[in-house]
């Protein structure tokens, strides 16, 4: 029963996620790039100079700074789908997928500024007065009550699209493949009691007993709320991102010679069309399917952080927004990226992940997947702090605040589940979520965008808000 159902979530996703995703995504974040202006190019030093601006903490406008909001989604989206959602395109689509990649982040940066303009200037709240963001409050106040049932629809395809499905998968596989196995551990005694127990194999159970252990490390961040989910996200995320960077640094500078071989694979096989237009349009769809993992422009999730923020400036929060693409898309997947492609082997069998990563570090750094292996773990658990936040945010809506609290525990119990299923159901049912997520979202970004032009003029027109 559970196979077919596995294997139906796969093919949903696959349906879902190839052609109409890429549409929705890559064409409809191209046309807001287009239509604003190309905000994400020409807006670049304004965003920047966003970061050195001093807000004020009002917590009658919300419940953290901007900038720590942007710290929480990078948090979220700089997760092991910049390590294994890169290394899974790179097996499905060959180097070329990274192009699809760039591009993605490109358009990612134009679409995130209008989630994020839009997340404070329809800011919501619930039911105790606090303020809340999202595409559903969103999509209710700034195109109506009639819209409502397209709101709830985000909102539940949210509930079940941030429980950080292959997060929980890959962080358990990739400690299993480093450190130990199951039969070569002490206590394997006591997995085979445990396993005997509950039906399973030495394999699962050690699954079973890793994901109720990460759920237990979670619990003790989530269950903070949001003010301390930003605190832990604003340390952790520029020690994990400097620390990944000076280790892809070291294997560019000892395989220097192999660097423009790397960079000519990428942008010669981006446009391949030796195999035909139809491979040519798979290889496009890989990358930006994966990159919607990463970055989550288009998703809505970003609008949700965003939309907690102090910040009273729609377009000052836009600004900040769209600066997420291009870290997680654009650096970190970039490191990635030339990292397995000079040291490491994407020519395996089956739908592989982390493991092709895991082994291209061992080969270009001494102990490197252990490294690797702990940069694993922070990217992992940074993501499970935020998307819990995503998640209950969504629960709040649908359910109100007093019974939205349960899905915490219900997020810390899908870590568990998680950890346990076969990693192409868990990517099948990642993808799937998050294409259903995308579609309200998109609809109210591209719908609501003329508000958006009209806002950024009359913000850049304003001397004021220059300096």
């Amino acid at each position: 029963m559970f196979e077919k159902l596995g294997q139906l979530i796969i093919d949903a996703a696959e349906i879902l996620c190839g052609y109409p995703l890429f549409f929705l995504l890559i064409g409809g974040g191209l046309y807001l790039f287009i239509s604003s202006g190309l905000v994400s190019l020409r807006r670049l030093p304004a965003a920047l100079g966003e970061l050195r601006r001093k807000q004020s903490v009002d917590s009658a406008k919300g419940q953290i700074s901007s900038v720590q909001a942007l710290t929480s989604v990078i948090a979220a989206t700089v997760g092991l789908g910049n390590i294994a959602g890169v290394a899974i395109a790179l097996v499905m689509g060959g180097p070329g997928a990274i192009f699809w990649m760039w591009i993605s982040a490109l358009v990612g940066m134009a679409t995130k500024y209008h989630e994020g303009v839009l997340a404070i200037m329809y800011k919501g709240r619930d039911d105790k007065g606090a303020p809340q963001g999202g595409p559903m409050h969103i999509i209710e106040q700034g195109m109506g009550k009639k819209w409502k049932p397209l709101a709830r629809f985000f909102a539940i395809a949210g509930l079940f699209g941030t429980m950080c499905i292959m997060n929980a998968n890959q962080l358990t596989e990739a400690f299993m493949s480093t450190f130990t196995t199951p039969e070569g551990i002490a206590g394997s005694q006591l997995l085979s009691a445990v396993g005997g127990f509950a039906g399973l194999d030495n394999i699962k159970t050690f699954r079973l007993l890793f994901g109720i252990a990460v759920a237990a490390v979670v619990a003790v961040v989530i269950l903070g709320g949001i003010k301390r989910i930003a605190r832990v996200a604003s340390v952790l995320v520029p020690f994990m991102v400097g620390l990944y960077f000076l280790m892809v640094l070291y294997i560019i500078i000892t395989n220097i010679s192999g660097v423009p071989a790397v960079f000519k694979s990428i942008f010669t096989e981006a446009f391949n069309l030796r195999a035909g237009l139809g491979a040519l349009a798979g290889i496009a769809i890989i990358g930006a399917r994966r990159a919607a993992l990463v970055n989550d422009a288009g998703i809505g999730t970003a609008s949700i952080m965003h939309g907690a923020s102090n910040n009273d400036k729609p377009v000052r929060e836009g600004l900040i927004a769209m600066l997420g693409p291009s870290i997680d898309s654009g650096l970190v997947c970039t490191l990635t990226a030339i990292a397995i492609l000079l040291c490491g082997n994407i020519d395996v069998d089956g739908v592989k992940g982390l493991e092709v990563a895991m082994d291209a570090f061992r080969k270009a750094i001494p102990y490197g997947d252990i490294l690797l292996m702990c940069i694993v773990v922070c990217f992992a658990m940074s993501s499970m702090f935020s998307y819990s936040f995503y998640g209950t945010t969504c629960s709040n809506y649908l359910f109100g605040t007093k019974r939205g609290k349960l899905y915490a525990w219900v997020f810390l119990a899908s870590l568990v589940i998680f950890a346990v299923v076969p990693l192409e159901t868990a990517v099948g049912a990642c993808d799937l979520f998050y294409a259903l997520m995308a579609i309200p979202t998109m609809i109210a970004v591209l719908y609501l965008s003329p508000r958006v032009r009209r806002a950024t003029k009359e913000y850049f027109g304003n001397k004021n808000n220059k300096n």
